[in-house]
């Protein structure tokens, strides 16, 4: 008797976003500059944190790995799009499909994670600023990252040795630019209502339970708030939480439009629309959207940029001074 996975096909087809040339050639530019833009922005922010000591705090270092996460997000998805398109091939094979589709999902978890986490950070300093430093000790930072990593993998193990047990008969193309969950459930000659179930179960807990851990401590950080007898520190207290909303609503509001609905409810238009905006757009936001609205970490920024600038100058005043010689 065979192994768990039946399948006769030995690689998938992705078809990317469009067939048309020149819609692609245009694609192609496009997913080239916000990628570099993702990896750019994210790699300032974690350098930016890394060398500043004002920024070494619990906010921070959630920040930083948040910025981390997302080069690896988009790591995962936008190369194997670049790469398709250079050597005009589409195919990608079974074991790579299952692979790419692991660490998709795993970073989508650490994200919520990561988001959840940073929500109990602003619930500590904001309802309880004098107990801050003796909550949000370096040990339970540590341990609350290197917990969500670990809840990240088992989940996302569980459901890909699911999928891995399914068989492929004969359509391998997917009319996705990644290997989503969603696609390779459709192309399925077996049955998939376990697959579905433990994505509407949990899948669906290991998504609602950090958002809800979001509401209660924004929640309490609204009734913290709305004490202050003072308009200034309403603004003060809302200006350090407005980032971090802005971030969950744009990516709680595409994760949720893709996957927590029946598998027949979907159509490949609109999930690749969604999942274009949390795999791309999402991870390259999120630097300008905390940069923008935080003061001290617009001021890290710009110290190192005006160091880099100067150095460059530097450099090239040096390189020419030798080439005068």
């Amino acid at each position: 008797m065979g192994g768990p996975n039946q399948s006769s096909i030995s690689e998938f087809l992705l078809l990317g976003l469009s067939r048309q040339p020149q819609q692609q050639q245009l694609l192609f530019l496009l997913f080239l500059t916000m990628y570099l833009a993702t990896v750019l922005g994210n790699l300032l922010i974690i350098l930016a944190i890394s060398t500043d000591s004002r920024l070494h705090t619990p906010m921070y270092f959630f920040l930083s790995n948040l910025s981390f996460v997302d080069i690896c997000f988009s790591s995962t998805t936008v190369p194997k799009v670049l790469a398709n398109h250079m050597f005009g091939s589409q195919a990608i094979s079974f074991s790579g499909c299952l692979t790419q589709m692991y660490f998709v999902f795993m970073f989508v978890d650490m994200d919520n994670f990561l988001l959840a986490v940073m929500a109990y950070d602003r619930f500590v300093a904001i309802c309880h600023p004098l107990h801050y430093t003796a909550k949000m000790t370096p040990q339970l930072c540590a341990l609350l990252v290197a917990g969500s990593w670990v809840v990240a993998n088992l989940n996302v193990l569980l459901h890909t040795l699911l999928i891995a047990r399914l068989s492929f008969c004969a359509d391998n193309v997917i009319p996705h630019f990644f290997c989503d969950a969603t696609p390779i459930l459709r192309l399925s000659c077996s049955d998939t209502y376990l697959n579905e179930m433990m994505i509407l179960t949990e899948g669906a807990l290991i998504m609602i339970a950090p958002f809800v851990c979001i509401l209660a401590s924004y929640l309490c950080i609204i009734c913290a708030v709305l004490r202050v007898p003072s308009t200034r520190g309403w603004w003060k207290a809302f200006s350090t939480c407005g980032s971090h909303l802005a971030v969950v609503s744009l990516f709680y509001g595409t994760i949720i439009a893709v996957y927590f609905n029946p598998v027949s409810s979907h159509s490949a238009e609109k999930d690749t629309a969604a999942t274009v905006l949390y795999t791309v757009v999402t991870p390259m936001l999120n630097p300008c959207i905390y940069s923008l609205r935080n003061r001290d970490l617009k001021a890290a920024l710009r110290k190192h940029l005006n160091k880099s600038f100067l150095l460059t100058v530097l450099t090239f005043y040096l390189s020419s001074g030798f080439n005068f010689v």
